[in-house]
């Protein structure tokens, strides 16, 4: 089991590439569209993180890396935990006057969770942010004036440590470590007095590679009510940060295949960005707050509340300003829970599966055309039980809506499908016999 994780983790790494993947028309602004970066378990429930256990990993509070579960095994063993998760996304998009589909199917997430007695640490990989629109804008005739078009997305990577303190009080931190791309490109279609197209466009094509480091701390705070009933509690916090940025515009006279779409450039120009004092520039990026509550029956049901704010009010780029474009803070307010019929039951397997459900309110933080962008969600899912060793297969189902069709915005309908597998292998086992 060791090795084939180990197998797994490295093919991984590699045939995903750090994948995003968008075809938001939303992504076009600040660092593209913001993953979850949450397990398929969380989003299942409304996006809700607050609940922590030892055979499920928990990206968004590093307190849950702890692995001080040795009661469960008669203090012979703890529970090394893996996760992986792909995910496809279907949109229906909306606007005053036209209508448009997408799918794109992406990478989510990779991690590692290793107990060390009362200490634990996590590993993590997933795509931050996804940068992937197609805009045009027409003229008085209807013909395409302006293509807006870009591509790529930040990437993070996280270390995390925590420590049990007791049975029901744990501590962890995260360290993460940004990088990635964003390419925007503009072209600007041009036409005769016969409004025939020319055979020469202008484009504008800017590349932004960015990395920085910041870090994100969580507690957990899980007393027992009574024998069965635990109350669940958390609290995250990751403090604001600066993304470095290495900048790159050039100019090109273009010839567009009118078949293929293809762009074949003439005549291309780099612009100089240190004589402007933007070769090199930073992205000052919002800190977050999260605090979370429920109460729930061991291995039975759960039901909690989650509120998240962040500070987006700050965000700013040194690089590219959008015209009637501004941030505010946001937030996100979330509910969920899940049900196991008889998690002992040897008699259907569908007894053991565990049921998820929840729905979320979010406040992006965007504001364009004077219209705050704002998403709701209601999310499904099950986790099957497979193996004999506590490992499952989560499935969740995410519908909701996102934007607006006034002050001639796009409206956003979506149907996200997450599919993840948490394996558990058991590690570090005391010998019985010397």
């Amino acid at each position: 089991m060791k090795k084939n994780l180990f197998f797994i983790i490295i093919s991984l790494f590699s045939i995903a590439s750090f994948s995003q993947g968008s075809a938001s028309p939303y992504s076009f602004y600040g660092i593209g569209s913001l993953n979850f970066n949450g397990t398929t378990e969380n989003r299942a429930m409304g996006r809700l993180s607050i609940l922590t256990d030892s055979i499920h990993m928990n990206f968004r509070n590093p307190a849950s890396f702890t692995g001080n579960d040795l009661k469960a095994f008669n203090n012979e063993g703890r529970l090394v935990k893996f996760t992986v998760s792909v995910g496809n996304s279907d949109i229906n998009f909306k606007t005053n006057s036209t209508s448009a589909k997408s799918s794109t199917t992406n990478f989510d997430y990779l991690g590692l969770s290793l107990p060390m007695g009362k200490f634990g640490v996590g590993f993590g990989l997933m795509p931050h942010s996804s940068v992937g629109y197609k805009l045009e804008s027409l003229d008085d005739a209807d013909l395409i004036k302006y293509k807006y078009y870009g591509k790529g997305g930040l990437n993070k990577v996280l270390l995390g440590f925590a420590y049990q303190f007791s049975e029901s009080f744990a501590l962890g931190i995260n360290l993460d470590y940004n990088f990635g791309n964003i390419q925007n490109n503009g072209i600007e279609f041009l036409y005769d007095d016969n409004l025939d197209p020319l055979d020469y466009h202008s484009r504008e094509a800017n590349r932004s590679d960015l990395s920085g480091f910041n870090y994100n701390m969580g507690l957990t705070f899980k007393p027992m009510l009574s024998d069965l009933i635990q109350l669940h509690s958390a609290i995250t916090y990751s403090p604001d940060y600066e993304l470095n940025s290495e900048n790159y515009r050039t100019f090109s006279s273009i010839v567009i295949n009118s078949n293929s779409g293809e762009e074949f450039p003439i005549n291309e120009i780099n612009v100089d960005l240190e004589s402007l004092g933007l070769k090199e520039t930073s992205l000052s990026m919002p800190s977050k707050t999260s605090i979370g509550i429920g109460i729930g029956k061991l291995r039975k049901w759960f039901i909690g509340s989650e509120y998240t704010f962040v500070n987006t009010s700050v965000f700013k780029s040194d690089l590219i300003n959008i015209d009637n474009t501004s941030y505010e803070d946001g937030s996100t307010l979330s509910f969920g829970g899940y049900f196991i019929p008889d998690y002992s039951s040897f008699k259907s397997v569908l007894n053991r599966v565990v049921y998820r459900s929840g729905i979320y309110f979010e406040k992006t933080g965007l504001i364009i055309n004077d219209q705050s962008i704002k998403e709701f969600g209601m999310t499904f899912g099950v986790g099957i039980p497979v193996g004999n060793m506590f490992s499952n297969l989560n499935l969740a189902l995410e519908v909701g809506k996102r934007g607006t069709t006034d002050a001639n915005l796009v409206e956003e309908k979506f149907a996200n499908l997450k599919m993840s597998l948490s394996l558990n292998d058991r590690w570090f086992i005391k010998r019985k016999y010397n």
